[in-house]
């Protein structure tokens, strides 16, 4: 593990095409251009991947050293009260897994689902026991080494409070939370405002966690404009209104000493916005 942060894009930004790139084989080259060394490959619509750019993308990492990680597709629904939903859903953590393995990655981020018409705590106790199922499933095909990582969500009713986050994280200690910072600062209306806003969120998840995970966890930044329903669309660092602000997340990862994987989802601008986090990292 990287004893610093790692920071990149999710997925494609604008500049990869404006710059002249065409193959995502050149995705380590092109993030080498601002410095980059983290990329989360995108199966959000599905696991559809051509095996010989997963492997060129990874024999280019050896060049251009790269992280990898997958965010896997947003059909899972841990908390369906379908079961077919529930053992789909560990068809394509299992799908994600194998092109992560191509990849050469260790990282699979993923959306826990909604609570629909029953309560919170009915929710959290099926996708608890969908989390087990996808535990059982990486161990029985292979993938134990692996990290899955539940990430905080921006809608009031999706299931990914933070606090939910980390219970899914004790099915097992090589769960990893990916934190959302503009997912929690839209669900919780601007709660982000101030450095003591995400110290408490590192607060707790230092003192839930209790290990390493803490230090190494995965994060998820972008600005995000939100209704009183919570999340309502991506934004880029160009934001003035409705944040959060990146500055006081960076001061205080350097002032812990922690080394998460930060991955930028701005809208169109996710490399430039993950390089502006780095230099702004680097300069403390």
């Amino acid at each position: 593990m990287a004893d610093k942060p790692l920071f990149g894009p999710a997925g494609r930004a604008d500049s990869f095409d404006a710059q002249g790139f065409r193959d995502m084989a050149q995705v380590p080259e092109y993030l080498a251009g601002f410095g980059l060394d983290a990329y989360e490959y995108q199966c959000g619509r599905g696991v559809r991947v051509n095996a010989k750019t997963l492997a060129a993308m990874k024999q280019n990492a050896q060049i251009w050293p790269v992280r990898y990680s997958i965010h896997a597709p947003y059909f899972i629904s841990m908390s369906s009260l379908e079961e077919e939903k529930r053992t789909g859903s560990v068809r394509y953590v299992l799908e994600s897994a194998a092109a992560l393995r191509q990849l050469g990655g260790s990282r699979i981020i993923f959306h826990s689902g909604s609570c629909g018409k029953q309560s919170r705590e009915q929710a959290l106790q099926l996708a608890l026991d969908t989390m087990r199922l996808f535990v059982q499933a990486m161990d029985e095909n292979g993938y134990a080494d692996m990290t899955l990582c539940p990430e905080t969500m921006g809608k009031i009713n999706q299931l990914g409070t933070l606090d939910e986050v980390l219970a899914l994280c004790a099915v097992d200690k090589r769960i990893t939370p990916c934190i959302d910072f503009g997912h929690l600062n839209a669900r919780t209306q601007g709660g982000l405002a101030v450095k003591a806003d995400y110290a408490a969120v590192l607060d707790r998840m230092a003192d839930v966690l209790q290990d390493d995970r803490a230090k190494h966890f995965h994060a998820h930044f972008s600005m995000i404009e939100y209704t009183a329903g919570g999340e309502k669309q991506h934004l880029t660092f160009a934001d003035t209104t409705f944040g959060p602000r990146y500055e006081p997340l960076m001061e205080l990862l350097y002032e812990r000493g922690l080394a998460p994987t930060v991955i930028c989802e701005s809208a169109g601008t996710q490399s430039e916005d993950a390089a502006a986090m780095s230099r702004y990292y680097a300069a403390l």
